[in-house]
């Protein structure tokens, strides 16, 4: 339990670490809200984080216009305006804002999201490796992608489109999924639409080419079945048919041809 020291700061508390030297915290109440501010290794730079947040719950100052100096971190200065202009408390770096909602992954990352994915982002912090943002859900990193509609593996600008090509724009209304199934291409500058089949066993292997998507989608589906049974040892992603009853499904995978060089990789 932390006890505030006698003599120590307005909203700064004391513990100690495992080695015996102090720690100390910073926290302040608003709206019977009890919010830490951070951790500091200096009573100083505590009670600076607490004399700060509590000066800017009551400036005017914008979400943008995080100093390089500030005694805060971006998420905690995120979250207090947020707090001071919306009266909500998310614990991750939201602001809310007219009809969607920016969640500041940093001053330079600004995501842009419905309302309807509020409770989710609000409740599961995003992280980036590289180009990839993903969250902990129960265990497993799951991609913002993936959350969002958008299938595991798919490549901006081929398998779907930021409409306004605002990469930083999440919001569903601006994604185009141009590929949902997976080793499914449409053929460009083709005289008739058609789409061609693709799956990787040591390299992308050309399954064949379809008049309509659908059968694209089985044909690959029946490949990766294929080439499980010829002891390709690689878990492949099956595609999910919406639309058409399990009578015509089974009937196009039995009709649709994939190449025979697949029956003979072992």
């Amino acid at each position: 339990m932390h006890k505030k020291r006698s003599d120590t700061s307005n909203g700064v508390y004391i513990d100690k670490k495992k080695n015996g030297s102090n720690n100390y915290r910073a926290s302040m109440t608003i709206n019977n809200k009890h919010i830490s501010l951070g951790s500091y290794s200096s009573e100083h730079e505590a009670a600076m984080a607490y004399e700060y947040a509590k000066k800017l719950f009551a400036s005017k100052t914008e979400v943008t216009d995080f100093p390089d100096n500030c005694p805060l971190s971006f998420e905690k200065f995120v979250i207090l305006i947020n707090l001071r202009d919306n009266k909500i408390y998310f614990s991750n770096p939201i602001y809310l804002e007219n009809r969607f909602f920016s969640y500041y992954y940093s001053p330079e990352d600004v995501y842009k999201f419905d309302m309807d994915d509020l409770f989710y982002f609000s409740s599961h912090k995003i992280m980036k490796r590289g180009n990839h943002l993903f969250v902990a859900d129960y265990g497993s990193q799951v991609s913002v992608y993936e959350h969002l509609g958008i299938r595991a593996f798919s490549v901006p600008g081929r398998d779907f489109l930021f409409i306004n090509d605002d990469k930083y724009d999440l919001r569903r209304e601006n994604i185009e999924i141009v590929n949902p199934y997976f080793g499914v291409r449409k053929q460009k500058n083709a005289l008739e639409e058609s789409f061609k089949t693709f799956i990787n066993i040591t390299g992308k292997f050309v399954v064949g080419t379809y008049d309509s998507e659908i059968k694209a989608a089985i044909a690959y589906n029946k490949a990766v079945d294929v080439v499980t049974k010829q002891g390709i040892a690689k878990k492949y992603p099956q595609n999910y048919i919406e639309g058409i009853s399990a009578r015509e499904y089974a009937a196009i995978y039995s009709d649709v041809e994939i190449s025979k060089k697949l029956y003979m990789l072992s």
